[in-house]
């Protein structure tokens, strides 16, 4: 079906409507200039509400197409069928406002009384024509918007493949160590390393905060193997944050980074704290004093306005401090 359906937009129809409106009246304003009998306000307002009535009443008709015609009806029906809407729509649309103003009785009502049935064949054929040009019109734009969003997509999959998997070995050479000394725990750790890489291969780019923040305290867990219990993460939020969604990966990749840059083999504490505008994650382990964008950095960083999240910052404080500005979610 989506080779014909026309996904028209809310917006796309106010502008169809607004523009079906002007032309209305600017083919009237013609008229009304053309011969003093049609030099009556109501051959203004003829025109312009003809158009509106023709533009709403084709809303309608492709609306019922999309939903309850095209889908039942074999597909070498669809053009056919879609291009008689429009005959109608034209059609139908003048019959309608013609029999509106009759009935208010005005004087362009009067003057095109006998060849109205022959104006509104011919309004019929023109907004076949349109309804042509606007199906081509609306294909375009979205074969354009799929082909930039696949685009879009195969960026943001390269830029997740990229992710640094240095951890994944570290823990499994860890947990080969347990194995001998602390079989329960290394159990229990190969079913958190399990845990996280179930939601590693998850196809989603964005993930809802409370299963990044899983995420995130499965990683700790695993990383404590290396770091005997050192690493103390302590998650600060509100249930107003249920429905934020993040980009996969985007605390953890902060959490590493602490992990990485500021653990100097003393107990290292990360404060991860969200609310509707911000997460920021603060360590109080080894001071970063220049900070430059590594791959993992930057790639969140491009993820972050790819997917049109937020942004990130580095603020030089006391201790060191990320911040991810969250753009307002519904």
């Amino acid at each position: 079906m989506q080779t014909l359906e026309l996904k028209i937009s809310f917006r796309d129809w106010l502008y169809i409507i607004t523009i079906g409106a002007f032309f209305g009246f600017f083919i009237s304003l013609f008229f009304y200039f053309l011969t003093s009998e049609f030099k009556h306000l109501s051959t203004l307002l003829f025109g312009t509400s003809s158009a509106v009535i023709i533009t709403l009443l084709s809303s309608f008709l492709i609306t019922l197409s999309n939903h309850y015609i095209l889908p039942n009806v074999n597909k070498k029906f669809w053009y056919l069928i879609s291009f008689i809407f429009s005959f109608l729509s034209g059609a139908l649309g003048f019959l309608s406002s013609f029999t509106l103003f009759y009935l208010f009785d005005t004087s362009i009502a009067y003057l095109i009384e006998s060849y109205s049935l022959y104006l509104s064949f011919t309004i019929g054929c023109l907004t076949f024509l349109v309804g042509l040009i606007l199906h081509q019109f609306i294909s375009m734009k979205y074969k354009h918007e799929y082909v930039k969003n696949e685009i879009l997509e195969s960026k943001i999959k390269a830029l997740e493949n990229e992710l640094n998997p240095h951890f994944l070995f570290n823990a499994l050479n860890s947990m080969s160590e347990l194995v001998y000394i602390d079989p329960q725990r290394a159990e229990n750790s190969i079913l958190n390393l399990s845990k996280f890489l179930r939601n590693a291969i998850n196809q989603e780019s964005l993930i809802n905060i409370q299963d990044e923040l899983s995420m995130v305290q499965t990683y700790v867990d695993i990383e404590n193997i290396r770091f005997d219990d050192k690493i103390q993460l302590n998650i600060i939020k509100t249930d107003a944050i249920n429905n934020i969604k993040v980009p996969k990966f985007s605390i953890q990749l902060l959490v590493e980074n602490a992990i990485k840059h500021g653990y100097i083999s003393k107990e290292l504490t990360i404060i991860v704290r969200v609310t509707q505008e911000s997460i920021t994650v603060v360590n109080d382990g080894k001071k970063i004093e220049k900070l430059s964008f590594g791959t993992g950095l930057s790639n969140l960083s491009t993820r972050l306005r790819l997917l049109d999240i937020g942004s990130l910052e580095f603020k030089e404080q006391e201790k060191t401090t990320f911040i991810i500005r969250l753009k307002g979610q519904k």
